[in-house]
């Protein structure tokens, strides 16, 4: 006997991974210089010299028994602490050490958050081109995932589908901003309307509707573009966020939700996210990196690789036809398919060794998202196939 629900989810795998495995496959038969893998989100660049620093501090300070000793449930208060005035310093905000909670990266904080906010017959929504795995995180929290239609070509928030999306059985919407997978940032003034409206909806039904902030790439932005911090905004937002990606430590899964006393009830969510946390067995985060986080949560990613391959991929694409989402944040290119069907797409680029993932899991057909966390020669050798395949 097993559980039919976890089956469909572990054969129903997820379509990035499965053709990045093929990529390590074909690299191995052809050689990694000849397959141009622009699949997965693994970040290119090395952590900062300051984390490596810090591990080996806290190794030789802390002593090998204490630093993989169990810290608190809620993460380590010097991490708290550390996390805490970090946000303060930046946003002018009033974060204190006992909302914040530190989770086992963004995907684990997510579960547990959406858990905390579950109710019979919930409703949580995402927009449009969305991260593919809310779908399993939403179902196993026992949420309905209701999705908002894109915004093409811009990619920022059609608001009155917002509104036509929302029920009485609302109990929040994701706002995944530097997003994955178009590269876009919402700005501030579309989310100063969403949280009017969200504000109006909530009167309106007689309970809160939460923003839940899915920020991995909140360091991740270009140009001097703002990426606005939600709950300056919105009261009712709660942060999950994630240092795989501004610290290049996907493979550590540390970060941390932020559940703000001033939202309603805040206490309640904090402790029903830790109670979540606890079910999901996602308690006390991997002990070292909390305390590698108290020396080093100031620390911001240096952009100059990532911002030469996003230039260079979305001005090449451009130059070839194709039509870009504009690409202010993150690592990701969202890219309109010639003949509208990405899945074709995708095959005759696989024949080329081009490897791309199709938008159709992120609720998007049509289009094709393109991860630039790759070598720049990668980029400039893999501009002439896509030129081909126009």
């Amino acid at each position: 006997m097993y559980n039919q629900q976890a089956y469909e989810m572990g054969d129903n795998c997820c379509v990035i991974r499965d053709i990045a495995e093929y990529g390590a496959v074909r690299a191995q038969e052809v050689g990694a210089e000849n397959v141009f893998n622009f699949t997965i989100g693994n970040p290119s660049l090395p952590a900062p010299a300051e984390i490596t620093q810090a591990v080996a501090d806290v190794m030789q300070e802390m002593g090998a028994l204490r630093t993989h000793s169990y810290t608190s449930a809620q993460g380590d208060l010097s991490a708290r602490k550390a996390i805490a005035e970090d946000l303060n310093n930046r946003f002018g905000t009033d974060v204190t050490p006992a909302e914040l909670f530190v989770g086992c990266g963004a995907s684990a904080e997510l579960c547990s958050v959406f858990r905390a906010l579950s109710v019979p017959g919930g409703e949580i929504l995402t927009i449009a081109p969305y991260f593919s795995e809310y779908e399993p995180f939403a179902q196993t929290a026992g949420l309905e995932l209701k999705v908002v239609p894109p915004d093409v070509p811009d990619f920022q928030i059609k608001l009155d589908a917002v509104e036509a999306a929302l029920t009485e059985n609302t109990v929040a919407i994701i706002i995944n901003s530097p997003n994955n997978p178009s590269g876009v940032v919402y700005t501030r003034e579309t989310l100063q309307k969403l949280g009017a409206l969200l504000e109006r909806k909530s009167e309106e039904f007689g309970h809160p509707i939460y923003i839940v902030a899915d920020e991995p790439y909140r360091e991740l932005a270009y140009d001097g573009v703002e990426v606005p911090f939600i709950p300056t905004i919105y009261r009712n937002t709660i942060v999950c966020y994630s240092y795989s990606k501004s610290l290049s430590l996907p493979g550590e899964r540390i970060g941390y939700i932020y559940v703000p006393r001033k939202a309603t009830d805040g206490e309640a969510i904090y402790t029903a996210v830790a109670g979540a946390a606890r079910g999901y067995g996602h308690i006390c985060a991997p002990s070292l990196w909390q305390y590698v986080l108290a020396r080093c949560a100031h620390l911001r990613p240096d952009l100059t690789e990532y911002d030469r391959n996003r230039k260079a991929l979305w001005e090449g694409l451009r130059k070839a036809g194709y039509e870009v989402a504009k690409p202010d944040g993150a690592f990701y290119l969202f890219v309109k398919v010639p003949g509208g069907d990405a899945n074709a797409f995708v095959k005759k680029a696989m024949e080329k060794d081009l490897l791309v993932v199709p938008g159709d899991s992120f609720g998007c057909p049509g289009y094709v998202r393109l991860c630039y966390c790759v070598s720049y020669e990668q980029i400039q050798r893999s501009l002439p196939i896509f030129e081909s395949l126009i």
